[in-house]
Order: structure tokens, then C-alpha cells, then sequence
């Protein structure tokens, strides 16, 4: 892909400092790709000196409010999210944002999630007219038929075009979701996109150790998945590649990494493969790198984080057309791509990578060389500026939005 830079006009404006007020209801210790990645904005935008107040649902007793110079966090009550006891969902609080931003204004309102914390931020921030962005992270209408709620889908998806449309400006990763969400629409759409931290994911995290436990010698594959094990992500397509890739090639072994509401019926069933768990920094940057093919199914994904962190790795990826995968992979180059919801022909890839180890190393290498050019301070260069456009009163402009080079 070619890239396309970013111009703005030099005015004075645009290097004063700012108040931005972030309202999420998941942050890291909580282990997920929107949490990852709203923490990433957090510390772009305070290296770049703007004064962040943080709010955000309490995860537990011993989860206390960090005061720093030109940072605070503000606790909210939540609930766990059912079926994601470890996800919290932020209870209503429009007056006390009222009266919090009445007494010290932001420039900015900028919201994470669409619950109901998020939507008394959004309420608010119309109150009192200041300028207001939001995210759009996660695809909770295609989810609902994962959870036995699909008759809920349309009324998810008016909520969600609502809420992102009472924004003045809705951030998306990719150019393909803007597109996307302009065709059922959404209003003020504006990309930018993620970074991958290529020090963290490396090939040379690679382990030997490690992969002596798992139990397989360094001529054998290993096939590897990261993220939740839950219904949206497809995982039956993994387990079908799976058993494909041994029935060519006996000696290849899988490795799920994470954890979820089907790991134990999927436990119970798939006594071969290797469990994980759940895994952070170093230990997540090793799993991956101790891996050959990364094998993504999951067609629920805004933008999908693991994406991205395979391919720094070094890995071979299997994917499917969008997302992350069809901003960055090209097909038979640097990963292998199967036509979106083909699960068929997304197992067929995996065959063909496990059977091939010469072309499964040359794609990772090719994937390695894509993730270094996903730096994260362009990443945050293009996210200060989109913020700076909703307080200046911008309307987005599509020559503007940042595509990085795969």
C-alpha cells in the first residue's frame, strides 16, 4: 500500500497544550486490545505534555487513582460484564461529569467505549457544548449472534450509528471500516491507525525453553493463536485448520494462548492441543515469537492487535480480508489471506503453510519487515492531530486520514 502523509497547517493552535478528559471503561490491568490500545493513547499524548484526566470504572479493591503531574485518574463504579467477569461496564454519571467539567473545563471530551459510562460522558460533554471525539473499537452488534442475542442486532447497531453520531468526530482504524460505517450511516469519520511495538515483538524473543515445555523439538511447527476464547472469534475454524495441518504434516502442534468463556469446553474436547493461558509483555512477546504460523479466523474484528503483533514477530500469518490483515498483509507476500468468512479456504492456508516450512519462513520475515514500519509515534502524530481538528471545529477530510506502508 502506498502511504499517504498527513499536512496541516502550521498555526499557533496547534502546539499549545491541552486539557483531554478520556473516558473508557477498559484500561489496562484489564487484558484486551481496546485496553492496550487506549493506554498506548494515554502515553502518546502525554509525551507530547497534554494534561490527560482519565476516567474509568474501579476494577477492584485494590485498584486506586493515580495523581501525577498533569495526570488524573478518576474512579467510577462499574459491573462485571456478563459472561466477562474480568470486564467491567461503567455505571451512569452525567451530573458528576457535569459538575466535574463545570469546575475545570476540558478542551476535549474524548470517548472510549460506547456503555453507559461512555454515554453519560457523551450527554454531558453536549451540556456543556464542549467539543467531543469518540472511538469506535469494537464490533458489539456482530457479536450479539455469538451470545445468543441476535435479535438485538439492529437495535445495537441504531444505538452505536446514535451515539458515534452525536460525536463530533468518530476515530477508526482503517480506511475499510470508515467506508464501512459511512454506508450505514455513521457521520465525521476520521482514521487513524494502530502501531505495533516492534522492541516488545520481536523474533528474537523466540524461545527454546520455552517450546521445550510444549514439548517439541526446533524442527517441528507450531501453529499459534492469541486472544479471547469466545464464541465471536471462530475458534471452531482453528481447531478444523488444525486437524487439517496433522493429517499433512503429523508433527505440527497447536498453541492457544488466552483465555475466555469456552476454554474449558474447549479443554475437554482438544486434549492435544496446548493451553496457554492468559500472557503479558514479555511472556506474550515470547509465545509469539516461539510460534511459526499465526492462525487468525476471528470476522468480528475492528481492527485486531494480535494482527499485527504476529507479523512482528516474525510469524506466518493466516487471516482472513480485513481488518488489520487487508491493511497490511499481502496475500502470498508477507502473510496469506482467504477471502472474508471462507473458512475453507482459511483452512486450506494453513495446509499449505504447514506443509511448505521454506515459504512459511520467507513470509515471516516479509511480515517482520511490514511491522517496522508501523511506528507508533506516526500513530500518534496522526491521533493528536485528529484531536486538534474536533476542538479547532474541522470537518475530517479523507486526503488527511493516515494509511501507513505495508
Amino acid at each position: 500500500m502506498e502511504s499517504e502523509k498527513i499536512i496541516f497547517q502550521q498555526l499557533p493552535e496547534t502546539r499549545r497544550s491541552l486539557r483531554i478528559a478520556i473516558v473508557t471503561e477498559t484500561y489496562p490491568p484489564e487484558i484486551n486490545g481496546v485496553a492496550i490500545t487506549v493506554q498506548r493513547m494515554v502515553e502518546g499524548l502525554r509525551a507530547r505534555d497534554h494534561e490527560i484526566q482519565l476516567i474509568r470504572p474501579r476494577q477492584g479493591r485494590n485498584d486506586h487513582a493515580v495523581a501525577e503531574p498533569r495526570f488524573e485518574e478518576v474512579l467510577r463504579k462499574g459491573l462485571s460484564i456478563p459472561r466477562s467477569e474480568n470486564l467491567k461496564m461503567g455505571l451512569p454519571a452525567k451530573q458528576t461529569l457535569v459538575r466535574m467539567w463545570s469546575l475545570n473545563r476540558p478542551d476535549l471530551v474524548h470517548i472510549v467505549t460506547e456503555g453507559p459510562l461512555g454515554w453519560s460522558a457523551l450527554a454531558a460533554a453536549v451540556k456543556l457544548r464542549i467539543p467531543c471525539s469518540s472511538d469506535f473499537h469494537t464490533n458489539f452488534h456482530n457479536y450479539s449472534k455469538h451470545y445468543g442475542i441476535g435479535w438485538l442486532r439492529k437495535p445495537i447497531s441504531g444505538y452505536l450509528r446514535r451515539f458515534h453520531n452525536k460525536a463530533n468526530r468518530t476515530l477508526v482504524p482503517t480506511a475499510a471500516m470508515r467506508d464501512d460505517l459511512e454506508s450505514h450511516g455513521y457521520l465525521n469519520l476520521r482514521v487513524v491507525p494502530r502501531g505495533v511495538d516492534t522492541r516488545l515483538f520481536a523474533p528474537a524473543k523466540r524461545s527454546a525453553e520455552l517450546r521445550r515445555n510444549w514439548g517439541v523439538t526446533p524442527d517441528q511447527t507450531v501453529a499459534l493463536y492469541v486472544g479471547r476464547l469466545a464464541p465471536e472469534k471462530n475458534l471452531e475454524t482453528v481447531i478444523n485448520a488444525y486437524a487439517a495441518m496433522r493429517a499433512a504434516e503429523p508433527g505440527v502442534r497447536l498453541v492457544l494462548v488466552g483465555d475466555g468463556p469456552e476454554r474449558t469446553a474447549l479443554q475437554a474436547r482438544n486434549r492435544e492441543i496446548i493451553f496457554a493461558g492468559m500472557q503479558t509483555g514479555e511472556a506474550l512477546a515470547a509465545h509469539y515469537a516461539s510460534g511459526d504460523i499465526f492462525l487468525f479466523p476471528s470476522i468480528t474484528e475492528t481492527f485486531g492487535n494480535v494482527t499485527v503483533e504476529a507479523l512482528a514477530s516474525g510469524l506466518a500469518v493466516a487471516a482472513f480480508d480485513y481488518a488489520a490483515a487487508a491493511e497490511f498483509i499481502r496475500d502470498g507476500e508477507n502473510g496469506m489471506l482467504a477471502e472474508f468468512n471462507d473458512n475453507r479456504l482459511f483452512v486450506n492456508l494453513a495446509v499449505r503453510l504447514a506443509c511448505d516450512r521454506k515459504r512459511m519462513k520467507a513470509l515471516g520475515k516479509a511480515a517482520r519487515d511490514t511491522a517496522e514500519k508501523l511506528d507508533w509515534e506516526t500513530v500518534h502524530d496522526a491521533c493528536e492531530a485528529a484531536l486538534r481538528e474536533v476542538i479547532a471545529g474541522q470537518r475530517p477530510d479523507k486526503r488527511s486520514d493516515n494509511r501507513m506502508s505495508a
